[in-house]
């Protein structure tokens, strides 16, 4: 069976044709995330205005403007929450537009949206226990991948998260992508709140995480600590990307970017 076969049309949702099949790893030469020429918004308003972007395979692209820009709803056309108007979607290859959001966790996309994502009433332990029901993964090895990489996690497991830190908190938001192996991460705003030794600690993590081959989308407005770790680096004003190639390429036009904006 082809790749391409691997899904079917059926009432404007994808499904999988091969429940046995592994499509994250299914297409290895297609980019993690390609998107062509995308419209998207909220109702009567567009935000995105004919985006084209692309994340290669195995890369960390970063992905940066100043407020309203349109970048965390390109996260969300991204993850499913939000259908494109018009333009095109591929996730490791495979034409997505429209789709669910479990179906784009099928195809390998991991979202860690802004705002933690944790469940403030359960310890550490039990918001793992909760992310393992997303994966295959048993619980054992989802929380010796947290604690391994996170050991702050491991002194606090019976602890409430909504008792953690900001940083705390973000740590086990992350533990998501121990438990779907994705292709593709999407981050949103990862640093938001918290203090620049923790951001940094943060970024380390997100460093390894893409050394192990995942491909990452990363939304930063702490732009020193994002540039560290990427390969490449875009800038989004006004609903269309402005700027895109390698870090230090784009760095000096960042300045421009975020006092230039207007609306």
């Amino acid at each position: 069976m082809s790749s391409t076969d691997l899904y079917r049309a059926d009432e404007a949702e994808l499904q999988l044709a091969d429940p046995g099949a592994s499509l994250a790893s299914d297409l290895v030469d297609e980019p993690a995330l390609e998107v062509i020429d995308l419209r998207a918004g909220y109702g009567r308003v567009e935000v995105l205005h004919g985006v084209t972007l692309t994340v290669p395979r195995g890369s960390v692209l970063a992905l940066m403007g100043p407020n309203g820009a349109g970048k965390t709803t390109l996260l969300n056309v991204a993850s499913g929450f939000v259908k494109p108007t018009s333009g095109c979607v591929h996730v490791s290859g495979l034409h997505v537009n429209g789709v669910a959001p479990h179906v784009f966790a099928k195809a390998g996309v991991c979202s860690i949206p802004e705002g933690r994502g944790t469940f403030p009433n359960l310890t550490v332990r039990e918001n793992l226990r909760v992310f393992s029901h997303a994966g295959t993964a048993s619980i054992d090895w989802i929380e010796h991948a947290a604690y391994s990489t996170f050991p702050r996690l491991a002194e606090r497991r019976t602890q409430l998260a909504g008792t953690l830190s900001g940083g705390e908190r973000q740590m086990l938001s992350m533990c998501r992508a121990f438990v779907s192996e994705p292709a593709l991460l999407l981050l949103d705003e990862i640093s938001m709140g918290l203090a620049p030794i923790v951001v940094s600690e943060l970024y380390e993590k997100v460093g390894e995480l893409a050394r192990s081959g995942i491909a990452i989308l990363l939304v930063e407005q702490f732009a020193a600590a994002a540039m560290k770790v990427a390969d490449y680096a875009a800038i989004m004003r006004q609903g269309r990307i402005e700027m895109f190639g390698e870090p230090a390429d784009v760095a000096g036009s960042l300045a421009e970017a975020y006092l230039g904006a207007t609306g």
